[in-house]
């Protein structure tokens, strides 16, 4: 035993590592934290040397990382190379493919629409196609799981993708070689006019192509007589900080403060505005809810401390934690938190939260519904000390996590039935829209040649609200009582109208649709329409 110590001691000897330039080399000099990264070493190498059973070396390492991580901050992370490519794919702003929408109907690929100008509509692949097989190998009726499929169809730029195709009404199977493509991944889901002097711009994340987007959108909305905006960023997850900041530029006065950065290790860091922005004179709201994070939350408060516009829904998620990428040769990575976010009025946007415990962080947004704050404003309390001032106006504002809203919108909790989520949850009303989709594409476009006329005359008809009905009955899934299934017929004709309209035109008149009664932007057209 004594010379597997001392042949561990020789091992570890030699042993160093470079991160962000610190270099650890040999000095007779004392090293606390030298000693123990040797000692974390000497562990490593004695379990991959010693174990009575053979180890993963690759997965040990990660486990101890992740073991480190686990006693920090909810947010600093580490991914494996094929997670970092799967989150950072988004935030790129494209990834390379055949370009297609498409959903799972039964266990057959549909194809929703092509990516307008892709590879796939370039050698004439339709709406309704169901792509049966990739290079020979079948994938439809064998219960291949969407992420293999989707596997299947992407690949490197310039690669060919062998495909069979069954269209309606063509016996014969057709035959498609789709040379993939860089296929954009576009951040705004929908731009479009909720009144003749109101427009809404929802998108989905912080890329970088998210800016160029924004002001594309500002600029077609501006051209349809838009003179006020709906910043919709409910659901809004965040991501890149640069994003939030070249946005928000958009709406303040040049050298507005935007955010703040403050650390222990890191160098202050102040984002201002450039001034010039797209839209600095309009009337804005900003809608929100309990699940807009870290850079929707930049954005909001910054809008909101510099008295630029209103602030509507609920509280936001509280991500006020910085992290840096420390990028590994092998394609993996370390999110690393290394200071917090500011508002220009001093607020820390992230929520309290104890080191190492992930779980209690996790639940927060349901204890905030079990506590009633989701649904009641006189739940929710601050005490004096997270008081602050926005900077024109004076108005109060609240720190202690996340950005409070200027007006807040309660959860409708009676919206969607339980029935209607269980519906939802198996699949049955996305389905019943695929597939009356897909019997009725040519009937729809005859009959509703725009989309303002299937807006004011389309009827979801009642065979295919009963038929979602009868297919839960056989999942045992049923209303409760008649109050509860007229609630729920509501909701899946809304639903079903707004999903046909996807898959007929696109996002902006889906939410068009959903969004016809939505509380929060009724909440917001009402405050932009008042004198």
């Amino acid at each position: 035993m004594k010379k597997a110590i001392i042949s561990l001691c020789f091992l570890c000897a030699g042993l160093g590592a470079t991160a962000q330039g610190i270099h650890f080399t040999n000095t007779p000099r004392r090293d606390p934290l030298r000693e123990e990264v040797g000692k974390l070493a000497n562990a490593v190498v004695a379990i991959s040397n010693l174990y009575v059973d053979s180890v993963d070396n690759k997965k040990l390492v990660e486990d101890a990382i992740n073991g480190m991580l686990s006693k920090l901050d909810p947010h600093s992370a580490y991914t494996n190379a094929t997670e970092t490519k799967r989150l950072t794919e988004p935030l790129a702003g494209s990834f390379e493919g055949i370009g297609v929408q498409f959903n799972m109907l039964e266990d057959t690929l549909v194809v929703i629409q092509p990516v307008p100008k892709g590879p796939s509509e370039r050698v004439g692949i339709q709406a309704g196609d169901r792509i049966v097989s990739v290079a020979d190998t079948a994938i439809a009726g064998v219960k291949m799981s969407k992420e293999e499929i989707m596997r299947r169809l992407r690949g490197p730029k310039g690669t060919i993708a062998h495909l069979k195709v069954v269209r309606l009404g063509i016996r014969d199977t057709l035959t498609f070689d789709v040379t993939r493509d860089k296929i954009p991944v576009n951040s705004v889901d929908a731009a479009y006019m909720v009144t003749p002097t109101i427009g809404l711009i929802r998108f989905n994340n912080f890329a970088e192509t998210t800016h160029k987007e924004i002001l594309q959108a500002l600029e077609k909305l501006k051209s349809q007589g838009m003179t006020d905006l709906i910043i919709d960023l409910q659901q809004n997850g965040g991501g890149y900080l640069q994003a939030a900041a070249d946005i928000a530029s958009e709406f303040l006065e040049k050298g507005d403060m935007i955010v703040y950065t403050r650390g222990r290790s890191v160098p202050d860091q102040e984002f201002r505005s450039k001034g010039d922005g797209a839209f600095t004179t309009g009337k804005v709201a900003v809608l929100v809810d309990e699940y807009s994070a870290s850079a929707s939350e930049i954005l909001s408060g910054a809008i909101q401390d510099q008295d630029r516009g209103i602030v509507v829904g609920r509280r936001t998620f509280g991500k006020g934690l910085v992290q840096r990428p420390l990028q590994m040769e092998d394609g993996s990575m370390i999110r690393l938190t290394v200071a917090k976010y500011y508002t220009p009025s001093g607020r820390c946007i992230q929520k309290p939260y104890e080191k190492g415990d992930r779980q209690s962080y996790a639940k927060d947004v349901i204890n905030r519904y079990n506590k009633g704050e989701l649904t009641n404003a006189d739940s929710i309390h601050f005490p004096d000390s997270l008081r602050f001032k926005t900077l024109r106006r004076g108005r109060t504002v609240y720190g202690g996590g996340g950005i409070m809203p200027d007006y807040f919108v309660p959860l409708d909790t009676t919206k969607y039935s339980k029935c209607y989520r269980e519906l939802s949850a198996k699949s049955l009303i996305i389905n019943a829209s695929l597939r009356y989709t897909d019997k009725n594409r040519k009937k729809i476009n005859a009959n509703y040649p725009t989309f303002a006329k299937f807006k004011t005359d389309f009827e979801v008809p009642d065979k295919v609200v009963e038929d979602i009905f009868k297919e839960g009955a056989k999942q045992k899934i049923e209303p409760k009582d008649e109050e509860e299934r007229k609630s729920t017929t509501t909701a899946i004709r809304r639903m079903l109208k707004a999903l046909v309209a996807r898959d007929v035109w696109d996002m902006n008149e889906y939410f068009d649709i959903v969004y016809a009664d939505d509380e929060v932007v009724k909440k917001a057209v009402e405050l932009l329409s008042a004198k």
